[in-house]
């Protein structure tokens, strides 16, 4: 599975800057327990996605998550020490040296195993609970909606892959306007009722026309 807190570079743009505004590396498979643990925790998850709109220093992401400089400050030693999150330059500023964070890179790829083994429903509970937030009277777009097919797993496991390509576009947009929208989408095993086979329903004959 993939973090898709990632998305493609945006460099072609024009007027733009590209997106994020430092390198990094297109993919990392988490191979240690330590990052796993670093990754899969709420605040963490929220900084390496702002980090994927440009480098920030503390302050900024403190500002950002309305979260103490010290609480961030934590988190971005975690998930430094994890090698999820790297100081891409430096400034001074008077007598300070300021530090601006980066993700070292702009996909994670995980297994669903330990702390990321309930991803799938996180994101959807969170999702569903800031849809629940959305003003009925809004004037921005909303949209959702549910579809049922009895499909194989094999064509399952297709549509997530078709699944995943949208969402990667869809966080590829370049930056702009005052709001940010989130794009859920997702397939999963339900436990939904399904009509029996035809002609073989117990008991009945096929039904004719006189």
């Amino acid at each position: 599975m993939a973090d898709h807190t990632g998305t493609p570079d945006h460099t072609s743009v024009p007027g733009q800057p590209p997106t994020p505004d430092y390198p990094l590396d297109e993919q990392l498979s988490l191979s240690r327990p330590d990052q796993y643990r670093a990754l899969f925790e709420q605040t963490r998850q929220a900084i390496v996605g702002l980090l994927l709109e440009r480098a920030a220093t503390t302050s900024d992401l403190a500002i950002a998550l309305e979260k103490p400089k010290g609480t961030v400050g934590h988190h971005l030693k975690v998930l430094e020490d994890a090698g999820l999150v790297r100081v891409v330059r430096t400034k001074r500023v008077r007598a300070l040296e300021a530090k601006y964070y980066g993700r070292t890179a702009r996909v994670f790829i995980f297994q669903k195993a330990g702390e990321a083994a309930t991803v799938p429903q996180q994101i959807l509970s969170t999702a569903a609970t800031e849809i629940a937030e959305v003003p009925a009277d809004t004037d921005l777009p909303l949209n959702a909606n549910a579809r049922y097919a009895r499909i194989p797993a094999e064509r399952a496991e297709e549509w997530s892959q078709r699944i995943n390509e949208l969402i990667m576009e869809f966080a590829g947009e370049p930056r702009g306007g005052d709001v940010t929208y989130g794009f859920v989408a997702g397939i999963y095993p339900t436990s939904r009722k399904r009509l029996p086979e035809p002609d073989h329903v117990s008991g009945a004959a096929p039904e004719q026309l006189p």
